[in-house]
């Protein structure tokens, strides 16, 4: 791979992808709408090229991949826009792959796999998505399976790292460096799993390294579980014994959507990742890769709140 395209390159992931493309000598278009925060992240980087655009207008994709080895498609849409645009963006950077001779990776989250019934998802399990958008991850997922191209899926746990501001860990980071309360959402016991986007993409990079890997939907599991009352021990180590948070379940979190934006309100049917435990089994990455060195949450952690401190 010598050139890589990332679309939604300023996001969490989408920033870790092109700053681990980067680091193993790849040259990387970063595709995404705010010109001004594309510069801000990557402005410096020798490597990168920056071109802000739209994924919902095939032509502009299309453009900024001309002569790509791999687009990574790491866009996260709103939550209210999912219905209108999740498909079509995914049909768009498709066919923009499939024009260009590009292999696609795609960043995915467990939506589609519903329910864990208490057992560790793994790739061969039947998708069985009970929610609106867990059925349209679904659907996306068979329309990347069907392209004229070599493609891989990445199914991700929740995020948090380095500007990953939209995910639970960073609302919870964010309020936690302003105050002395903090909101976790979820209850305080259940076994959870967030991965340190630094890791995931490492990962994700290294199978879209490899021939073998495309055609394939791969899990990509944290470190190991983690529970609100370890999270808020770890946040007293490196913030102060006087920091503690209030954990938001989901009847809480319906009530907070009724008075809040309408993509709160569209986040309450995907509670139910929050009130059990729905955990990744990484038994087919190992077996593919090997071991592999994840981030100790105390470690990522306290690299996520130094990148936001450096960000106020």
């Amino acid at each position: 791979m010598k050139k890589a395209m990332v679309i939604g390159a300023s996001g969490g992931m989408g920033y870790a992808l092109v700053m681990e493309l980067v680091s193993r000598g790849v040259e990387v278009v970063a595709f995404a709408r705010g010109k001004e925060r594309l510069g801000e992240l990557f402005g410096r980087e020798e490597k990168v090229t920056i071109l802000a655009g739209d994924a919902s207008e095939k032509k502009q994709v299309s453009l900024a991949a001309d002569g790509v080895d791999v687009i990574f498609h790491a866009m996260n849409l709103p939550y209210e826009e999912w219905k209108e645009k999740l498909l079509p963006v995914t049909q768009n950077i498709i066919e923009a792959a499939e024009e260009n001779g590009a292999k696609l990776a795609v960043v995915d989250n467990i939506y589609a796999y519903g329910k864990s019934g208490g057992s560790r998802l793994k790739e061969c399990m039947e998708k069985k998505p009970h929610t609106k958008k867990g059925k349209l991850r679904k659907e996306m997922g068979e329309m990347i399976q069907q392209a004229n191209i070599p493609t891989l899926i990445c199914h991700f746990p929740d995020f948090y790292g380095p500007n990953a501001t939209n995910t639970y860990i960073h609302f919870t980071l964010e309020q936690l460096l302003k105050k002395k309360k903090g909101g976790f959402v979820g209850p305080n016991h259940i076994e959870r799993e967030f991965i340190f986007t630094k890791d995931g993409a490492r990962v994700m990079v290294e199978l879209a390294l490899r021939e073998d890997a495309y055609g394939h939907n791969w899990n990509i599991p944290a470190l190991s579980t983690i529970t609100g009352r370890d999270f808020e021990k770890i946040i007293k180590e490196q913030l102060g014994k006087d920091k503690q948070l209030y954990y938001i379940t989901k009847p809480m979190f319906a009530l907070f959507a009724l008075v809040a934006g309408k993509g709160m309100r569209e986040a309450v049917e995907m509670q139910y990742i929050n009130a059990e435990p729905t955990i990744l089994s990484g038994e087919k990455l190992t077996r593919f890769l090997g071991e592999w060195n994840s981030t100790p949450y105390e470690k990522g952690i306290e690299e996520t709140i130094g990148y936001m401190k450096n960000q106020i």
